[in-house]
């Protein structure tokens, strides 16, 4: 992948001329605070990343521990009633439940990835463990936790520790199956980075069991000679950003895992039942892995719509692709130059699509100063999102 700046000029023209023009930023907030009426005083080192809504339109968000371990909450509500000033901020479920000092089997110490679980009235919590200053993460401190929207009890401690690594995961993103309560989870291995030990992770909520799929597989792993550009240059140059599999979704009947690399442009698909098949071999689950073509631009996270239709965050072109599976086209839905690293995407219940948008490469690089940040949720109206 060539990363020049006038290829990657000439890429933005090209794709801006048939991207979606209504675009649009929603929020920008200067910073984060929880129930305080100043910023956090580190807010700079908790910058919003995950994204989700539940069925009323509420907001949750992650702000992971990876810069600051002391960080009064990683997964939140968010007030969307304001629009300016700081994001204002309330744990979820509870302080306590957020205290990284407390149990880490049971206790969230620091979330990126997390699922709303629409049919069951469940939130998903991805712990990937860790918290900055960590060598590895603590015995049994990688799990999901799966809390009840409705009252923030805990429905389920779910542990990964037999699947994933406390030294070399990178635990980044979760999507559920909600009919089966199967979670797939993507393991970038950015933690043992330029060698990535990334692969899938496979849960199931009845028996707790979670295996390792597709583990070093070529799809989940960096592609080689790849690198990360963000607003016509190279994401950390001299120290380049080598990520492995981070967004992933599910086709609306549960059948088809789609998942995509930073380092890298293609997005890729295998069918689940494949990957939920204790006994399936290795070679049937590699066999069947498709690589669906090249997005564009590097990406992060991913969402699928009731249609279908696959929605990526594209933090090279600084905006969103869809994939349309009927036809097997990829496209730029919309971009702007405000745009600086989009993350998450997320639907909400009207048919919009949101996703966040903190300048997350400046912020892991320490080039944020306490009072520059800005957390932004972008919007764009799709009809083919409302949920049935």
């Amino acid at each position: 992948m060539k990363t020049t700046s006038l290829l990657l000029a000439l890429t933005l023209c090209t794709s801006t001329a048939f991207a979606d023009t209504s675009l649009e930023r929603w929020r920008s907030y200067s910073g984060v605070t929880w129930s305080a009426p100043a910023p956090y005083a580190e807010s700079a080192k908790s910058p919003i990343a995950g994204l989700h809504f539940d069925a009323k339109g509420r907001a949750f968000v992650s702000t992971p521990r990876v810069l600051a371990a002391h960080t009064p909450a990683t997964l939140s509500r968010l007030d969307t009633t304001a629009t300016i000033g700081g994001a204002r901020l309330t744990a979820f479920p509870s302080p306590d439940a957020n205290d990284p000092a407390a149990d880490p089997t049971t206790h969230l110490r620091s979330v990126l990835g997390f699922h709303i679980d629409h049919r069951n009235g469940w939130l998903w919590a991805l712990d990937q463990g860790f918290v900055a200053g960590e060598a590895e993460a603590p015995v049994g401190a990688q799990k999901v936790l799966v809390f009840a929207l409705a009252t923030g009890k805990l429905v389920k401690a779910l542990p990964l520790d037999g699947a994933a690594d406390r030294r070399s995961s990178f635990l980044n993103d979760i999507a559920v199956d909600e009919h089966r309560r199967v979670a797939f989870i993507s393991d970038s291995g950015l933690r043992s980075a330029p060698d990535n030990e990334a692969g899938l992770i496979v849960l199931d909520f009845a028996s707790g069991s979670a295996r390792r799929v597709l583990d070093r597989h070529a799809s989940v792993l960096p592609e080689p000679g790849a690198k990360v550009a963000s607003h016509g240059a190279e994401v950390w140059p001299g120290n380049p950003l080598v990520l492995g599999v981070n967004g992933i979704g599910l086709s609306p009947d549960g059948a088809t895992l789609y998942w995509a690399v930073t380092t890298g442009t293609h997005l890729f698909a295998a069918p689940t039942a494949l990957l939920r098949d204790a006994k399936a071999t290795d070679a049937r689950q590699t066999a069947a892995v498709r690589d669906l073509g090249d997005i564009g631009g590097n990406t992060d996270g991913l969402v699928v719509a009731p249609d279908g239709t696959v929605y990526i965050t594209d933090v090279t072109r600084n905006g969103i692709a869809r994939y349309d599976p009927r036809s097997g086209r990829f496209t730029l839905a919309g971009t702007s130059d405000g745009v600086h690293w989009p993350d998450t995407p997320a639907l909400l219940p009207n048919g919009n699509l949101v996703f966040t948008a903190s300048s997350l490469n400046d912020h892991f690089a320490g080039r944020v100063a306490a009072g520059q940040e800005r957390y932004e949720l972008w919007r764009l109206p799709l009809k083919s999102a409302r949920r049935p």
